[in-house]
């Protein structure tokens, strides 16, 4: 497939610059995967669609204030780092600019001094290895000296900091936001409870791997970014007692999308190698007549869930057979990103990008503050 295959025309005015003043007043538009069918709604009306045993799944990750800014103290000269993932305690990989000042041993100051930085490494993607030096709490300095990290095409000032976090956010590291979840409020996923629909949790640290622009002309050549995730054991029992119950399983967010197919996608290339975490041999042979089937048997693949964490270059594009979701909320992406192919291979990429044009003409908001669309 040829990435020009994932474009679409979006006039520069449809990017929302700012949040709305309530989280839960964004439109929502919603694709039926199956007929391609198209409804436009307010985002509290995805009530209406959740069913009672389904379950949400959403990124609690909470974004650091990634942008710092330094000098080099041997040249005065002015340097931009911009943290993506944590790889080992106090070495982080980052982005910097300029590169070319940076080189392996340069050394780079923030807040004269508080925090100290030396370069170990360069990457593949042109970003650095550095270590971190300093006295006290690495993520207590970050928040004196550091700057939140918006996305470059949002342009106006974000007076309260907390609008770029999801209302459950717990664990910090990421450099952007799971924007999907932005949406929701703690009234509002109360109200989802009070349906009876059940709420879990994963953590995708978001990087450079979600955001980075596809530069090769064949979407199959495009590598992934690799991110951390950790998929926690309740959440593993919620997905397989859902399957049990014939609920669903709905993403909020390409990154718990990303979480959960990575988990899935992990477990059936163990089962279909014969080896089953639990032992059973019987729950094995299910898994893998499930995983090699040409439809997936989710019920059969959800039985062997298990806890895990790591990292994850998972890209998702048309072909792709999805394990663990069936359903999926997120925002409007970025023409000829790995995001709208995620969502095309969905819901198919004519229908997706049919939406996308209906969504240009009703004059949705687009991308991290815009409104959102749910596939189900």
């Amino acid at each position: 497939m040829r990435v020009e295959e994932f474009d679409f025309d979006l006039p520069e005015e449809l990017i929302a610059q700012h949040p709305l003043p309530e989280r839960t007043a964004s439109r929502l538009l919603v694709l039926h995967r199956k007929t391609g069918r198209i409804e436009h709604r307010m985002f509290t009306d995805l009530l209406d669609y959740l069913q009672p045993d389904d379950c949400l799944i959403l990124n609690d990750t909470r974004v650091i204030p990634a942008r710092l800014y330094g000098v080099k103290p041997d040249t005065g000269a002015r340097v931009e780092f911009l943290l993506l993932n944590e790889k080992q305690p106090d070495v982080w990989e980052v982005l910097v600019r300029p590169g070319k000042r940076l080189k392996p041993g340069s050394r780079v100051e923030f807040g004269e001094g508080l925090l100290r930085a030396e370069i170990l490494d360069t990457t593949e993607q042109g970003g650095r290895v550095v270590r971190f030096f300093y006295e006290g709490i690495f993520f207590e300095l970050l928040e004196r000296l550091g700057e939140m990290p918006l996305p470059p095409y949002i342009n106006e000032r974000l007076d309260d900091a907390e609008r770029y976090q999801t209302v459950f956010s717990r664990k910090k590291g990421s450099a952007a936001a799971p924007t999907a979840g932005l949406h929701f409020t703690e009234e509002f996923l109360q109200q989802i409870r009070d349906k009876g629909v059940r709420i879990g949790f994963v953590t995708l640290h978001v990087g450079l791997g979600t955001f980075r622009p596809v530069s090769a002309d064949r979407v199959e050549d495009h590598r992934m970014h690799a991110e951390y995730y950790e998929f926690p054991q309740a959440t593993a029992d919620l997905i397989r007692d859902t399957r049990e119950r014939d609920g669903r399983v709905i993403a909020v967010g390409t990154t718990a999308c990303r979480t959960l197919e990575t988990v899935g996608s992990r477990l059936a290339e163990r089962m279909d190698s014969g080896l089953n975490g639990s032992g059973d041999a019987g729950e094995s042979e299910q898994i893998r007549s499930g995983c090699q089937a040409d439809a997936i048997d989710k019920r059969a693949l959800a039985s062997g869930l298990r806890e895990e964490s790591g990292w994850t270059d998972i890209f998702i594009y048309p072909g792709y057979q999805f394990k663990l979701i069936d359903g999926l909320v997120t925002n409007f992406h970025l023409p000829k990103s790995t995001l709208i192919m995620l969502v095309s291979a969905l819901a198919g990429r004519e229908r997706v990008l049919h939406a996308y044009r209906e969504a240009v003409r009703e004059r949705y908001r687009f991308f991290s503050f815009g409104d959102a669309m749910l596939i189900i």
